[in-house]
């Protein structure tokens, strides 16, 4: 057997991920995707060992619920064939690799740096010279946004070729700035500092992110949370959920100015990012989550008061979704507008919302779920069109199943137990693999950690999902007016953090 089949949350020793021949891999993880639809790559990375380069290769089964690993070792000066060429999904990853190592792929379509880290192999490739695609024609030109934006976003180059107001090509440039947060993962020793780190990787994504680092150092441990940690998990994350998709909607609606629908869906989000104020002292819940302990437990008084939280909020939310929805101006900008083929959504590997939105079914609460997910039989909400309005609709109807899921919870309430001693979880166990997938409200985030001969973190690896979707927004603009890229571009919300790590 060329793979290891694993479970979400499980570790291995890492001796026992097969390590084959580059060409065998190679032809192993293009064809896994290849074979199923159900299959896509959450994860593929390097990392030194020794004088060579150990490559990891991580291919999600979603029907079957189980992750394919497998790894090869190549020497640094080697020049590789591209996984790309045989499926798009691969393509960043791949220059990643090559930033972070200098390794040469003979057939990449465009191989070029990702994020220009501090400590990249090339240093002579700057992001001052970044390589454009450019068309040599006097008919066309070239629009420039970024990368210092308005407002507090932060930045990120998007350069356009146009044809008048008709954009043909899209390309986003981010690594502007990094916080080198992978390398602060093995550089820093205190538990507390780790999950600190994980809570910081993207500043709306707290609960997500911080959920990951949890199960993945657990897993480590060998630790099994109980029951309340789980509950207080799934709360936080669908908590989460409301209230950027109720930011999301006041954006787009700032976006086509639509001035009413924009104040109302801002309001709306301020009780429920307030709700986790009361609840753990921080609107966007950071200290909430920690390794294997319910710091601050979700009680029956914090149950009533979210129950009366979303009572309120519901019956507002619902009345400005109907204005919305039904208003001609506000469709007329959603319909039709970004749109992202089913094709091409599944060749480049998008996830979350990007996915369902072009009708690529791809939910972690579904394919691999955690916490309590399994209970609520979750069914991932899919729209068909790949447009503005999809991805929008999308957002209104998983806060209403998001409310529905925080009713049902909420109703049975699960006692703390006694706290455990936190000795066990200090110290991984050696030469260890583990992967931890979790659904955040944007899509699929994966965290990859690999332990030492004494327990430490010997690589950490981050996955945000903007790291797939940014390919997505620059697709859906195609011979769209340049005057509509906002709205396409906030139907998306990608995170510049999550992916400059």
């Amino acid at each position: 057997m060329h793979y290891l089949t694993i479970k979400n949350n499980q570790s291995v020793p890492v001796s026992d991920i097969p390590e084959v021949s580059y060409s065998a891999f190679l032809v192993l993880n293009t064809g896994m995707v290849a074979e199923s639809p159900g299959r896509h790559c959450v994860n593929y990375y390097g990392y030194r060992e020794g004088e060579k380069i150990k490559l990891i290769c991580c291919i999600a089964g979603d029907p079957d619920h189980v992750i394919f690993v497998s790894s090869c070792l190549v020497d640094i000066t080697m020049e590789l064939a591209s996984f790309t060429v045989k499926n798009l999904c691969f393509e960043k990853f791949e220059r990643e690799i090559h930033e972070n190592f200098g390794i040469q792929y003979t057939d990449h379509p465009w191989l070029k740096p990702v994020r220009y880290p501090q400590d990249r192999f090339d240093k002579k490739q700057t992001i001052a010279n970044y390589p454009f695609y450019a068309i040599d024609s006097e008919e066309l030109h070239e629009v420039g946004v970024g990368p210092i934006h308005a407002g507090v976003i932060e930045p990120g180059h998007f350069r356009f070729i146009c044809n008048g107001e008709q954009i043909l090509h899209l390309e986003i440039q981010l690594g502007y700035q990094h916080r080198g947060i992978e390398k602060l993962f093995l550089e820093k020793k205190q538990l507390n500092q780790l999950a600190t780190l994980s809570e910081n990787i993207a500043g709306d994504t707290s609960v997500g992110h911080s959920v990951a680092f949890a199960h993945a150092w657990e897993s480590l441990c060998g630790f099994e949370p109980s029951r309340d940690i789980d509950f207080a998990r799934t709360v936080a994350l669908e908590v989460e959920r409301i209230a950027i998709h109720a930011g999301d909607l006041s954006a787009v609606c700032t976006d086509i100015a639509y001035q009413l629908g924009s104040s109302v869906f801002g309001r709306l989000r301020t009780p429920i990012v307030n709700f986790m104020q009361e609840w753990c002292g921080n609107r966007l819940s950071k200290g909430l989550i920690r390794p294997g302990q319910n710091k601050i437990p979700f009680t029956q008084a914090l149950a009533k008061r979210l129950s009366e939280v979303l009572d309120t909020f519901e019956p507002d939310f619902t009345e400005m979704n109907k204005e919305l929805f039904n208003m001609p101006s506000a469709l007329s900008r959603f319909e039709r507008t970004g749109v992202v083929s089913v094709e091409d959504a599944s060749a480049i590997g998008a996830v979350g919302m990007t996915a369902r939105g072009s009708g690529v079914t791809r939910d972690i609460r579904l394919s691999h779920p955690h916490s309590l997910y399994p209970e609520l039989q979750h069914e991932p909400i899919v729209k068909r069109h790949g447009d503005v309005y999809s991805r929008v609709a999308i957002r209104r109807k998983e806060v209403f199943q998001s409310m529905n899921y925080l009713r049902s919870l909420i109703a049975n309430v699960p006692e703390v137990p006694e706290p455990l001693p936190l000795k066990a979880l200090k110290t991984p166990g050696a030469g260890l693999f583990t992967i931890s997938l979790v659904e955040g409200w944007r899509g699929e985030i994966c965290h990859c950690a690999i332990t030492g001969s004494e327990g430490e973190l010997k690589h950490y690896k981050i996955k945000d999902p903007s790291f797939h979707n940014w390919m997505a927004l620059a697709l859906s603009v195609r011979n769209n007016e340049i005057s509509d890229f906002p709205i396409c571009n906030k139907s998306f919300n990608l995170s510049y953090s999550g992916h400059d790590l």
